[in-house]
């Protein structure tokens, strides 16, 4: 089989079960006691095991399959669940998540986890009942099978008799296997194919029911049955079959060819039941046995009622979105063209024909980015497991909350605010939750809690990170500040609680006692504050001394096509994002003030700092400008606003984002470059780095 079609599959699949592994290990930790839980994180490793033996990825269902084991265990109640013993199968989940890790990144998923196996081993014999089950059937598989039912039968012809006789003259070894897929398994057909590749590797198939046609076109409900002529052992069949992923149940019986014979002229039939033997004899629970009569057979002429219902999504690679976004943004460039060319030749049936069509592709936008939303529970999901780590590294008692998950945010963005998020949680876990002493001494709850919300607001997306810790220490952040030069001490007394906050996202500024990998290792919130900026957000920061914290960040929902404001500057335009604008004013000449060597206007009760664009990008004048009267655009970064001073305003409109490519980076105060209706380049302004 060729894999490589199936590798993307199967690396999205396994992050997913072993997402779910993580999340119900959390839960388990929580009710130790539910074995309802212990039952979902087996299924997920079930599955996963199956994918990886399928892939040819031995080591990570060895991996798994050894977990598997332990977690049998605990469902069966030979094992009863304790903090050591979840430490282990968390260690296994990381290694897991290591190994598909390296697959993704085009490595073969090999991983030296013989300590990890050795542990699990230990912990499968380490209850005296484990050892009771058969050392040649893994606990998994016992649990997967069920009292041989003899009602399940295959019937043969002469030439199929002969060749079971001679096979079995030749010594080998006649089966009939009876496999039994999930009830919710949505791809039968690609299993029976893995079931089938998996036969004719280690024997002959004789005869299937239903046939091969019928199991292809998946005309059959979940159970079929192959006659199999191998040198294999039952048990190893067994083992192999049951790693093929969604396989739920699988039976492998002993055929005796000398016990048949004929009926019905050229049809043969076993005479009794005597010609089937069990190849394994197992024990059953009590509370697993049904009897033979309940069992559901298949029901040929019901197949498509019981038919699993069709997949309503697809797995899209997000290069393609990519690409489809890429062109989606030249249409909106050639209809600000098209818009440009209506007006001017001012025809009627043109203009109508370029108002609808620029609706249709308003549409048909929303549609593209709403492809790209990816719910933010992609991020937050790894966060659970870092804060229980984080935790008993710290010695802490810390509950994480986490609300709106489901918020959606474009790809672009997520794949960027991984990494920041980690730091404010981390940041949160060491400087922010006191240790459950302190907290007592506080009068607070031994567990803190921190906790992760996302929701939406107009076009943005905020993330909040807030504690119930200590606060932020105004003394001690004001005394570190001075001391790294950051202010002085005249400047320090006179800032507001707000400011000496912000002074902790300053460059290299960290109020760590001990430089730790937690802490950040003296690195602050810098290297946050600039990676949210980067992404056209911004954040902010809200603390009360020994109540606690919140760290919120705001971000666009989108980057590739964002609304600015066109304004001119001589003959040159420039466009300014509206998620910076507050305003536009138009100012008289009398109205600016200088203030400390700067020029500055009085807007609404606040002094502004005016920026004169042609001075910054030092646009030639042809010649000489009225200066009565000046267009201010006015814009905010945090708390700090300023005034754009330009020649016009041109008006609102919807541009694609394009980058000025590696010849021109590190152009300052300017962040890429869009085309316009007209074919002329216009330039976007960072109004961040103009502040």
């Amino acid at each position: 089989m060729e894999v490589n079609q199936y590798l993307e599959m199967f690396i999205d699949e396994s992050k997913e079960h072993l997402q779910a592994c993580s999340e119900h290990l959390l839960e388990l930790e929580k009710n130790p006691q539910d074995l309802a839980i212990v039952g979902e994180i087996f299924r997920s490793a079930h599955t996963l095991k199956g994918m990886s033996a399928t892939m040819g990825f031995e080591d990570l269902a060895d991996l798994t399959h050894k977990m598997e084991n332990v977690l049998d265990a605990i469902r069966n109640d030979k094992i009863k669940v304790t903090p050591e013993i979840l430490d282990v199968v968390f260690e296994s989940v990381d290694h897991l998540e290591e190994m598909v890790q390296d697959i993704a990144s085009g490595g073969d998923g090999k991983r030296n986890v013989q300590a990890t196996v050795e542990m699990l081993k230990r912990i499968e014999s380490g209850d005296t009942e484990v050892n009771t089950v058969p050392v040649q059937m893994a606990a998994s598989e016992q649990a997967a099978t069920s009292i041989v039912s003899a009602e399940r039968k295959l019937e043969y012809d002469d030439f199929e008799k002969t060749i079971l006789h001679q096979s079995t003259e030749q010594g080998h070894m006649a089966y009939e296997i009876s496999i039994s897929l999930r009830e919710d398994c949505l791809l039968k057909a690609a299993r029976v194919f893995m079931v089938f590749e998996i036969l004719e590797k280690n024997g002959d198939v004789i005869k299937s029911s239903p046939t091969v046609d019928k199991l292809e076109e998946e005309q059959f409900d979940s159970v079929f049955h192959v006659a199999l002529i191998s040198k294999e052992t039952a048990d190893d069949l067994q083992k192999m079959l049951l790693k093929v992923s969604e396989v739920e149940k699988v039976e492998v019986l002993a055929v005796d060819p000398s016990s048949f014979k004929e009926v019905k002229g050229e049809v043969i039939s076993r005479d009794d039941e005597s010609s089937l033997q069990p190849a394994i004899i197992e024990s059953v629970p009590e509370q697993q046995t049904v009897p033979v009569a309940a069992e559901k057979k298949p029901a040929a002429n019901n197949t498509k009622a019981h038919a699993p219902a069709t997949s309503k999504t697809i797995r899209v690679n997000i290069e393609r979105l990519d690409v489809l976004m890429n062109l989606f943004e030249e249409l909106v460039i050639d209809r600000g063209r098209l818009l440009s060319i209506a007006a001017e030749v001012n025809h009627g049936e043109l203009s109508e024909t370029v108002e609808r069509m620029s609706r249709t592709m308003g549409d048909l936008q929303n549609i593209i980015l709403t492809m790209r939303m990816v719910p933010v529970e992609t991020v937050f999901n790894r966060f659970p497991k870092m804060v229980r780590q984080l935790s008993r590294d710290l010695n802490k008692k810390i509950n994480l909350d986490i609300i709106g998950a489901e918020t959606e945010l474009d790809r672009t963005v997520i794949d960027e605010i991984g990494d920041p998020l980690v730091h404010l949680i981390r940041n949160s876990l060491d400087h922010g939750v006191e240790s459950p002493e302190v907290r007592r001494q506080k009068g607070k709850p031994e567990e803190g809690t921190v906790q992760l919300r996302a929701y939406h607001s107009g076009n943005y997306v905020f993330i909040e990170i807030e504690d119930d810790g200590a606060g932020i220490n105004r003394e001690k952040v004001l005394t570190k500040a001075i001391s790294k030069g950051i202010v002085s001490k005249e400047a320090a007394s006179s800032l507001s609680d707000k400011q000496v906050n912000e002074l902790i996202m300053a460059s290299g500024f960290s109020t760590a006692d001990v430089i730790s990998d937690i802490s950040g290792r003296g690195v602050g919130l810098d290297v946050v504050k600039t990676t949210i900026e980067s992404l056209g957000g911004n954040i902010s920061i809200e603390s009360t001394q020994d109540v606690g914290s919140i760290f919120s960040i705001q971000l666009p929902l989108t980057l590739s096509i964002i609304s600015v404001m066109l304004v001119e500057i001589e003959k040159e335009i420039y466009a300014v994002p509206l998620s910076s604008i507050i305003e536009t004013s138009i100012i008289r000449h009398s109205d600016i003030l200088n203030a400390h060597n700067q020029k500055v206007i009085d807007f609404r009760g606040k002094v502004v700092p005016l920026i004169f664009l042609e001075e910054v990008f030092e646009v030639p004048r042809t010649e000489s400008k009225d200066d009565e009267f000046h267009s201010v655009v006015i814009v905010r970064k945090g708390e700090k606003m300023a005034g754009l001073v330009v020649d016009s305003f041109i008006g609102q409109q919807e541009i694609v984002l394009k980058s000025l490519g590696n010849y021109l980076t590190n152009i300052f105060a300017i962040s890429g470059a869009t085309i316009l209706g007209n074919g002329k380049v216009a330039l976007i302004v960072d109004c961040n780095a103009l502040m």
